[in-house]
């Protein structure tokens, strides 16, 4: 039961983050539902799926106006295969591996983010069918693999492949997230791992909140400040969690 009371203010504070950087907060969910809410790797990806789709719908409402629907639909479309054979990998691996293999995608992910928050800003530009295959591919199994709605890399992917603006980029990942994740949850039907709802839905619930009012909460901090913050937070996060697991590979 203490667990229950902890999943809503932890879903809060990621929805926190994703209403205010506009996605990559949910790669915080794993490490929370592993070593804060003890919940198995393999269930932790699964629950983190549950968590990111419906958070990432109720966040779409607000945004509706933005999403550009038939794009972004394609995009997702286009990263169905990808979801699926990231979730078929995931669910074979040990989960010290799994957990290790996070680590390293969360240093990815910080790098990111400070290349981000250095760049100028490029003009959108709409690319070609192949990269456009590639990149909703690659996010798909991001997806599918770890369990996370992949918005670090969707937001981006939609600016340098669609040509869409921040703006617009920001709506339509939701839409996005939102496709890969409903995929790999499918995907993973009859893999015989099992949810602890009492923990997932108020995790959910928190996180649908929080993403609402994210943005709100953060209109007076400067967007790069925030993700200087959160980028340091990511290399914290992935030499604790290598640390607890890499040494266990060998």
């Amino acid at each position: 039961m203490e667990l229950v009371w902890w999943a809503l203010p932890l879903g809060l504070v990621i929805g926190a983050v994703m209403g205010s950087l506009g996605g990559g907060g949910a790669i915080l969910t794993i490490p929370l539902l592993v070593y804060v809410l003890h919940q198995e790797p393999h269930a932790a990806t699964l629950g983190s799926l549950v968590i990111v789709a419906i958070s990432s719908v109720v966040g779409l409402l607000p945004h509706a106006r933005r999403v550009q629907w038939r794009d972004g639909a394609v995009f997702g479309g286009m990263g169905i295969v990808g979801s699926m054979l990231g979730t078929a990998a995931a669910v074979r691996i040990p989960a010290e591996l799994l957990m290790s293999l996070f680590a390293v995608l969360l240093l990815v992910v910080a790098g990111l983010m400070l290349r981000r928050r250095g760049a100028a800003a490029a003009t959108p530009v709409r690319r070609g069918f192949w990269p456009l295959l590639a990149t909703a591919t690659g996010v798909g199994m991001l997806t599918g693999f770890f369990g996370v709605g992949g918005g670090f890399a969707v937001v981006p992917a939609l600016t340098l492949v669609l040509g869409f603006t921040m703006h617009q980029a920001i709506a339509t990942s939701l839409l996005v997230i939102c496709i890969n994740c409903l995929t790999a949850l499918a995907s993973r039907v009859g893999s015989g791992i099992g949810l602890d709802w009492g923990v997932v839905l108020p995790f959910a619930v928190g996180a649908s909140l929080g993403s609402l009012v994210g943005g709100r909460l953060t209109r007076g901090i400067d967007p790069r400040t925030l993700q200087l913050a959160f980028a340091c937070l990511l290399v914290g996060l992935s030499l604790w969690i290598g640390g607890q697991n890499i040494p266990q590979l060998f």
